[in-house]
């Protein structure tokens, strides 16, 4: 409202003025992203006492001390500006020794490219390919962040499921009877987040094959690469595939090395791709943060000790996982082989969402719903084992007789 004056008495008399309601105008596809079941619990768990959490798909193991050290150093030496776009020369060069070693495969600097963690390099990929028209073939369940980006950019998403009977493996028959005319890439996580699958090289290869003869890009997400439990013989795509003409292969220092938040990812492609997203990449983040590349050559190049050190504690909380599962009424668990997560089965009719947030508020213990991992794993829940075993026994004493009281 405002006030004027009247011409004929000279007084003030509200005027009424109308005033617009300014809308924000988002754009539309933004409505592919849905809210992230993990925040919904997380959120909930933040305003209670007595948590224990089952949730994070973050290392709590230290971080070794020569990674943090060379970290403080590259500050103290001023290295705190931006570097070359597809990253520190230093890392691009340690990144091609140890891949070249590992995989006995030769890789030039020009086959890399750094990035902000492996979400952007898994963002770059996805968003610079979908579009309408072209299909995307992904696990169900699969990470939370594959179909959203798709489909935000007008591509089509086609689940293929696994299952907890066959221990959440991948079957390569399913995955090529998946393909079509349309399809124009697969999503390969490998290990799996949340089923910690590892998938053996007979089924990498085979869809490696069937992908290269058909013209399918394949995006292979192996940030848990390292945490195997079971199989030292890691199938990697870079492994596996006679060349990189149609291979994205992304991974970080985060689980691996405990450098959740130091931000440093990358993608081992073409030299081809790697110029496409480059190009992309300068409009995005631009580069990585410049302390934290430098704390990945310290990784890279010392001695792994230290990661033989991780997985051998994340083997120990695993079997416990299990072992802790088998006593749990109404859950159907499975041996992961990899990462740091079990994914166990409900009864068919059970809602995990549901149960989930009704074992937070009564039991104060906090999973992840299934149904924040795909469509058809709403009767799932993913338990992550990124915590001690003393800390996966106290949950278990709270949720064995609490499922146990269940009627489903």
């Amino acid at each position: 409202m405002a006030n004027g004056a009247n011409r004929d008495t000279g007084e003030d008399k509200v005027r009424k003025v109308k005033y617009r309601k300014a809308k924000a105008s988002w754009n539309p596809a933004m409505q592919a992203i849905p809210v992230p079941g993990i925040r919904r619990m997380v959120n909930m768990a933040s305003t209670m006492k007595d948590v224990i959490h089952l949730s994070i798909g973050q290392p709590d193991l230290p971080t070794p001390k020569h990674v943090i050290d060379a970290y403080i150093d590259a500050l103290n030496a001023g290295q705190t500006g931006y570097t070359m776009d597809a990253g520190l020369p230093e890392l691009l060069v340690a990144l091609r020794d140890y891949y070249s070693k590992r995989y006995n495969r030769k890789l030039t600097r020009d086959n890399i490219l750094v990035t902000s963690g492996a979400t952007e390099a898994m963002y770059l990929a996805i968003s610079a390919t979908s579009a309408p028209g072209r299909q995307f073939i992904v696990t169900d369940p699969s990470f939370l962040l594959y179909a959203p980006l798709i489909r935000m950019n007008g591509g089509e998403v086609k689940f293929v499921p696994t299952r907890v009977e066959n221990d959440h493996q991948l079957d390569p028959e399913e995955v090529i009877a998946a393909m079509g005319q349309r399809t124009f890439a697969i999503i390969l996580n490998n290990p799996n987040n949340p089923t910690g699958a590892v998938y053996p090289r007979s089924t990498v290869e085979a869809i490696l094959e069937e992908c290269a003869y058909r013209g399918i890009q394949v995006y292979a997400d192996e940030v848990y690469d390292h945490m195997i439990f079971d199989d030292e013989d890691f199938a990697s795509v870079l492994s596996c595939s006679m060349d990189l003409d149609n291979i994205m292969c992304i991974s970080s220092f985060s689980k691996t090395y405990s450098m959740a938040g130091l931000r440093v990812g990358w993608v081992i492609a073409s030299q081809a791709t790697i110029k496409y997203l480059r190009r992309y990449h300068m409009f995005t983040t631009s580069v990585a943060n410049t302390p934290s590349q430098f704390a990945g050559v310290a990784a890279l190049t010392a001695d792994q000790q230290c990661v033989r050190d991780m997985v051998n504690i994340y083997r120990e909380r695993r079997d416990k996982v299990v072992e802790l599962v088998e006593q749990t009424p109404y859950l159907t668990g499975y041996k992961p082989g990899g990462a740091f997560f079990a994914f166990p089965d409900l009864p068919r009719h059970v809602d995990g969402s549901d149960l989930a947030l009704r074992m937070l508020k009564e039991t104060g213990v906090c999973v992840v719903p299934g149904d924040a991992f795909g469509e058809a794993c709403t009767n799932a829940i993913r338990i992550s084992f990124s915590t001690t075993c003393e800390n996966l026994e106290a949950a278990f004493d709270r949720i064995i007789p609490w499922m146990a009281k269940q009627q489903f």
